[in-house]
């Protein structure tokens, strides 16, 4: 055993390595992305013992998952709360095909959508497919958590869904790790028809998977993760769900007089939940994100104790929780927080000093001038910075991929042309398909794909898209006379306009690839280069 300190993703990471991980899967996003990274610069994955690859996207990362499980070997899949989205047909399905190896799946949550679109809670997709879900309340219990989830994952024949949110990902605390397990050998499913959901063979997996839900009760109720620690005023009972058991002790340094049910594992302990509803006289419920496990006490009738929490207004409805918010739901003092000084003021983001981005929109800028505001569709990465000032060029981000697609029904509804902005690598992400319907439609729209070679906006990870974007815009469909490559610097800046001007022109879809490196990963080449020329 040795004690190191980590970041909550990488507790994860270097539990699943220790817990005999044969490979990880995950597309980027924050804030997940940190666990990946960690398992690529183990010595593990640099010997060839444990892959670890970024994928087009969260759907292409789950079925990898699945075909090494299905392989015997255990596995496990990262990616932030939207990319659950993405992955969901996959994910929705591997309970009912059941494991063969050990699978692990981490959703990573961002209440306050720090980077994110939306603040969606994935316990909602553990409880929606039926399958054990653990919240970590620490870094060591996060860490403890992967051995247990992948023994589990192979013991009741399910994926396992461990959720976290952005406060344990992104904070580092002492880890002390445990022996590390060797990989499981390759084997193959006992039952050959096990990954063939056909209805009749899905019809009998699905009831098994319903037969065996106790088993994941008693799973939740012996492992020892949740833990109810009683107290002596029972006027109030406080249920808090992973890393909310944390801010409600920062409140309570000297300890807590009242009953508190520290909830890391799902389903809900029920014994546990019974005695601390039949024993205290009112219960607030603490969890980050969505008021799941409150909805669940007050029941749909709502007729039983008091129950406080994000329903009722005693917690805010949105955003995270904190000690703070917490402290006022107890009626105790809070600390009082020093303005911020006047001569501080808040600096919007913005893309980048010498991004290829500002100069691939002031182009665009300038053509649709000619046509008016509304008619220029986004996407999600560094790009959609565009829609601040001083830019200000974009008019939608919904999803990743949305751009083209959104254009195309724009186009359908008479508002031509139409313009996609997608990055490269959204564009292999969930941009591909769009593509080849907005071809098939002949659709009058103009696709800028941003070619920075990187997948800038998660920390520069490698794009898929690298050297291979003209010819999967070939392969669907897209005429090349009408693929054009510019280059996004301020010397070409008419010649780029005229591009794109000539293509808005044409009745079809056109790409145009605005291609140059982005600044950051430039930097960090030209840096690591001039050091090696130095030894």
């Amino acid at each position: 055993m040795q004690k190191i300190v980590l970041l909550g993703d990488e507790a994860i990471a270097q539990g699943a390595i220790d817990a005999g991980v044969s490979a990880v899967y995950a597309y980027p996003g924050t804030p997940s992305t940190e666990i990946t990274e960690y398992v690529m610069r183990s010595k593990e994955h640099k010997n060839g013992d444990v892959v670890a690859t970024w994928t087009s996207n969260e759907k292409t990362a789950f079925e990898a998952s699945i075909g090494v499980s299905y392989a015997g070997k255990r596995t496990m899949v990262c990616m932030k709360h939207v990319g659950m989205n993405v992955a969901a047909d996959a994910f929705m399905n591997s309970p009912i095909t059941g494991v063969n190896g050990g699978l692990v799946v981490v959703s990573a949550d961002d209440p306050s959508m720090h980077s994110s679109q939306n603040e969606q809670d994935s316990r909602y997709y553990g409880k929606f497919a039926q399958i054990p879900v653990l919240e970590p309340v620490n870094q060591q219990q996060a860490y403890d958590m992967m051995a247990y989830a992948f023994d589990m994952s192979e013991r009741l024949n399910v994926p396992v869904l461990m959720r976290i949110t952005t406060r344990l990902a992104h904070s580092r605390a002492d880890v002390h790790t445990g022996a590390k397990r060797a990989q499981n050998e390759m084997k193959l499913p006992k039952d050959p028809r096990q990954f063939v959901l056909l209805p009749g063979i899905a019809r009998k997996q699905y009831k098994m998977l319903l037969d065996d839900m106790p088993k994941q009760l008693k799973e939740s109720e012996q492992a020892g993760f949740n833990r109810y620690l009683d107290g002596e005023d029972k006027s109030l009972g406080i249920l808090t769900t992973g890393i909310a058991y944390n801010y409600l002790m920062e409140n309570f340094p000297d300890g807590i007089k009242h009953p508190v049910l520290s909830i890391a594992q799902y389903p809900l302990p029920l014994d546990m939940l019974r005695k601390l509803y039949d024993e205290c006289d009112s219960i607030l419920v603490a969890e980050e994100g969505y008021p799941i496990v409150e909805e669940q006490l007050r029941g749909a009738l709502d007729n039983g104790k008091k129950i406080m929490g994000r329903l009722d207004g005693t917690l805010p409805r949105d955003g995270e929780l904190n000690p703070n918010l917490l402290a006022l739901a107890l009626h105790l003092s809070v600390p009082e927080v020093n303005d911020v000084p006047k001569v501080v003021t808040q600096r919007p983001p913005a893309l980048c000093a010498g991004c290829p981005h500002t100069d691939s929109y002031t182009a665009l800028n300038m053509v649709m001038e000619e046509y008016g505001s509304g008619r220029v569709f986004s996407d999600i990465g560094c790009y959609t910075l565009a829609a601040l000032e001083p830019l200000q060029s974009i008019n939608s981000c919904v999803d990743m991929g949305a751009s083209i697609t959104m254009a195309r029904g724009a186009a359908d509804a008479g508002i031509v042309p139409a313009v996609a902005v997608i990055g490269d690598s959204t564009f292999t992400h969930s941009g591909m398909t769009g593509l080849l319907d907005a071809v098939n439609a002949k659709a009058p729209i103009t696709v800028l794909i941003l070619d920075n070679g990187t997948t800038g906006m998660t920390g520069g990870q490698h794009s898929q898209a690298t050297g291979k974007i003209e010819q999967i815009c070939k392969g669907l469909g897209v005429e090349e006379e009408h693929i054009k490559i510019i280059n996004p610097i301020k010397k070409y800046h008419m010649e780029n306009v005229k591009v794109i001007q000539d293509e808005l022109h044409y009745n079809g879809v056109s790409v145009v690839i605005p291609r140059r490196e982005c600044v950051i990963t430039l930097t960090a080449r030209l840096r690591a280069n001039k050091a090696k020329k130095q030894k």
